[in-house]
């Protein structure tokens, strides 16, 4: 069956990975349907990657002022655009209830959910096997109406304005960071969502490369993250710069685009730094469902360490996460060392 539509509605309302590797949908259904309006909905906070995104027309919110707008709002709205198809890479009963009560034409989604009785057109996968990369599996919903992809791009692209670079690196030079040193971003925190890298591996790595001519350091995360930013930087010393919830996700975009290279645990920030074209070092768990083979960073400027001769998911691993893990120290600092080495002396 050909399909012509004119009004487009994608759902993506977790957190900043997982909108990045959606981001690349909108690219590919674009050229498939040039003169089409492609919505996404989202949470506000994610807002700045999205906004800029040639490929996006339209953007509407799941949230307001930290709460969930009401499902009569919700459907009201989307009432209004007229979708004929929403692609819901994040599917989650109350959204795919409301996309079903607002009436829109085609409802795609997994066909694995006890709701998917609410979607018309149905993929079915299990995403926690693992078998791709999370913007795959992404990708692999439009194959349910015929959209091809395979001749085009779909790394994961930001563009960062002039004026927010040029703002950055006024911040920048307050802390004595000029263009012509080669700084390195650590974020060492994830939000929760992997089995981390230690702050004290992060500290020790941190330490090492500001010993090197040229280079300066930056710690980054979130207002949660205080206390682990903290560590990393006490080990490093007066050669580390920390930024806690300095700057916005716009802002951060280009902070990772302005360095030579960003070295973090399995988080939303990777992705940041890899859809900004900058080279990346990630560490990642031999757990399958949040391994490097579904959420490393997309992208060839990358080296991903993996923890050393130890079990696939390690029972340790799965069990409550803590900010220690065997499992991830077991990563040699000294090789992840070498790898920085080798990424700045190419930069």
């Amino acid at each position: 069956m050909a399909y012509n539509f004119h009004r487009i509605l994608i759902v993506r309302t977790d957190r900043i990975g997982d909108v990045i590797l959606t981001l690349p949908m909108a690219r590919v259904l674009k050229n498939q349907f040039p003169d089409a309006a492609i919505t996404m909905l989202i949470q506000p906070y994610t807002a700045d990657l999205v906004e800029n995104d040639k490929n996006v027309d339209h953007v509407l919110f799941y949230k307001k002022d930290n709460n969930v707008i009401s499902i009569f709002d919700l459907v009201r709205t989307i009432r209004e655009y007229k979708f004929d198809v929403v692609f819901h890479a994040h599917p989650r009963f109350r959204i795919a209830l409301l996309t079903w009560i607002a009436g829109i034409p085609i409802r795609v989604g997994t066909g694995y959910r006890w709701f998917s009785l609410l979607f018309n057109n149905k993929l079915y996968e299990h995403r926690k096997d693992a078998r791709f990369h999370e913007l795959e599996y992404n990708l692999h919903l439009l194959k349910t109406i015929g959209c091809s992809f395979n001749h085009i791009d779909t790394h994961p692209i930001i563009e960062v304005a002039a004026e927010t670079l040029e703002k950055v690196r006024n911040v920048l030079i307050e802390y004595g960071i000029h263009s012509n040193n080669k700084l390195v971003i650590l974020h060492p925190g994830s939000g929760g969502s992997a089995r981390d890298w230690s702050p004290k591996n992060f500290g020790i790595i941190g330490k090492l490369l500001s010993e090197l001519p040229n280079i300066k350091i930056i710690v980054t995360g979130s207002r949660s993250e205080y206390r682990i930013v903290g560590e990393v930087v006490s080990k490093i010393g007066d050669a580390a710069v920390p930024f806690v919830d300095r700057v916005s996700l716009k802002e951060y975009s280009a902070l990772a685009k302005l360095a030579s290279l960003f070295i973090a645990n399995s988080t939303g920030p990777i992705h940041i730094a890899a859809a900004v074209g900058t080279p990346v070092i990630g560490f990642y768990s031999h757990i399958n469902a949040i391994s490097d083979t579904r959420w490393g960073p997309y992208t060839e400027k990358k080296f991903i360490f993996v923890p050393e001769d130890k079990p696939q998911n390690c029972k340790k691993c799965l069990r409550k996460k803590s900010v220690s893990c065997e499992c991830m120290d077991s990563i040699s600092v000294e090789k992840v060392f070498q790898a920085a080495i080798n990424y700045l002396r190419d930069k």
